[in-house]
């Protein structure tokens, strides 16, 4: 850590600090309310494979990073138990895999937007089908929204006592690329969540 300190001081000491604030492009609402953006594209993919990805655009999230909604929302999505959106495409045939979620950082979420996406793999008789794959998800997630997170706190806090374990009992990483996360945080969070701010759910808020 000396060392690290020392090197630190030697080579950035001498930039100066503008004082101005974290550039914010929160003015640039809806970027994704297109005409280009509100279609179905199909993709000829190089390698044989069906997946079926629908993605929404989304106000900016990172705000709520001590709740983490779409982590929440990812995980309803991603459940492959029983009365899960998988395990009903599965009796069907039309599907082996199911991924929802954003990726917290990036291209995925910033002070403009934040996407949310569902990706299928489908089998070849899924893939026949796959408006009635994209009738489905639709469907769970209307009833996700139809009935609310108010019944859902035990899941929520599920999740919580999962990445507390995840977290508290993680293997070493490293070095570099747990400073380098660990700068990325410092522009996001507060100074008190530098180290859990990306990993930890804190405050349990429906409304959110």
């Amino acid at each position: 850590l000396d060392t690290l300190e020392k090197w630190v001081t030697e080579i950035f000491s001498e930039i100066p600090n503008n004082g101005l604030p974290k550039p914010s492009f929160d003015h640039l609402t809806q970027p994704f309310d297109t005409p280009e953006f509100h279609k179905l594209y199909r993709v000829v993919p190089i390698r044989k494979v069906h997946s079926l990805t629908i993605t929404w655009a989304l106000p900016p999230q990172e705000q709520y990073y001590r709740v983490k909604p779409l982590h929440y929302i990812s995980w309803l999505v991603g459940h492959e138990g029983k009365g899960s959106v998988l395990s009903f495409l599965r009796k069907k045939f039309w599907a082996l895999a199911l991924y929802g979620g954003n990726g917290e950082t990036g291209f995925e979420q910033n002070s403009t937007y934040s996407i949310f996406s569902i990706s299928v793999t489908l089998t070849d008789e899924g893939y026949k089908h796959f408006y009635e794959v994209a009738h489905v998800v639709f469907q769970y997630v209307k009833m996700l929204q139809k009935r609310g997170p108010d019944q859902r706190q035990v899941i929520w806090e599920e999740i919580q006592k999962i990445e507390a374990n995840e977290f508290h009992y993680q293997e070493q990483t490293d070095p570099v690329d747990y400073v380098e996360n660990l700068c990325e945080n410092m522009q996001l969070f507060r100074k008190e969540d530098f180290l859990t701010g990306d990993q930890l759910l804190f405050e349990y808020k429906p409304e959110v």
